[in-house]
């Protein structure tokens, strides 16, 4: 028996019990024989009830990490992704490809791959249709750079990346789709911390955005996360937020030891709203 899913006062979605989304993406680290390592550490990992975890490793890892981890609740996802099937793409990796490797969630659109790699909202839009097609799950990676931030811009530069992604993207595929928001200016080692106000203010912002594309009932099904210097002295406070479903971690999430923490700091706040 399927539970439907129905909005709580926050806006949040309830499965029966609220979910939070955390996860790690390794970048261009760790090749397969440390991925294997890390791997195993996670494997016997159980995350408290109401929290969903999953890791992107590098594709070199890809499918020994999903098969180290396929008998855990850990998802395990690819960095990225072309938006052809096959072909003479000389260096890409199909959706097909990511699939067989056991995998079923793909990182896209991330501002890393969009500043130094040519990613532009309309190749983002491409590469979620395509990872759709193959029941991949899209992590659609939205951001703004420090200028928008700082000119006040930062609302009308999402929703056009969210907007341009998830064109012809139908409602029933929409329900597939997580959104990370993750500002330029809050990643990597020089990164600062959003302040939480911040994020209250633009992921409310985004389920709006959502909502016009979308549909009320359909919005709140979508979770939001926000990534960028999230690290334990924070983690709770963007969790603790009304429109924020969950995190993706950087480097402080990488090692499994520090990743595991990470899950169990936020178990007894999710505890407490399903129980409310």
């Amino acid at each position: 028996m399927s539970i439907q899913p129905v909005g709580n006062a926050s806006g949040r979605v309830i499965m029966g019990q609220k979910n939070i989304w955390i996860g790690t993406n390794w970048k261009m680290n760790r090749g397969p024989a440390e991925a294997i390592s890390a791997a195993r550490a996670l494997s016997s990992f159980r995350p408290p009830k109401g929290i969903r975890t999953f890791v992107a490793p590098p594709c070199t890892s890809l499918r020994d990490v999903s098969s180290v981890l396929q008998d855990s609740p850990m998802i395990v996802g690819a960095q990225n992704m072309f938006w052809e099937d096959s072909g003479a793409w000389t260096g890409e990796i199909s959706a097909s490809m990511i699939t067989e490797c056991g995998a079923s969630m793909v990182v896209l659109g991330h501002s890393e791959r969009r500043q130094h790699f040519g990613e532009t909202d309309w190749t983002v839009n491409l590469k979620l249709r395509a990872a759709l097609r193959h029941s991949l799950t899209p992590l659609l990676c939205i951001g703004d750079t420090l200028n928008e931030y700082e000119f006040g811009v930062s609302q009308e530069t999402l929703a056009r990346q969210m907007k341009i992604a998830l064109h012809g993207v139908s409602q029933e595929e929409l329900a597939r789709v997580l959104i990370a928001y993750e500002p330029v200016w809050a990643i990597g080692s020089a990164g600062r911390p959003a302040e939480t106000a911040f994020v209250s203010k633009i992921h409310t912002q985004l389920r709006d955005v959502v909502e016009d594309i979308a549909g009320r009932n359909s919005a709140v099904r979508i979770p939001l996360l926000y990534g960028g210097s999230v690290s334990k002295a924070n983690i709770c406070e963007y969790v603790a937020l009304p429109d924020v479903d969950g995190v993706l971690i950087g480097r402080a999430g990488w090692d499994p030891a520090d990743f595991m923490s990470l899950v169990d700091s936020v178990s007894a706040l999710v505890s407490s709203e399903v129980h409310a």
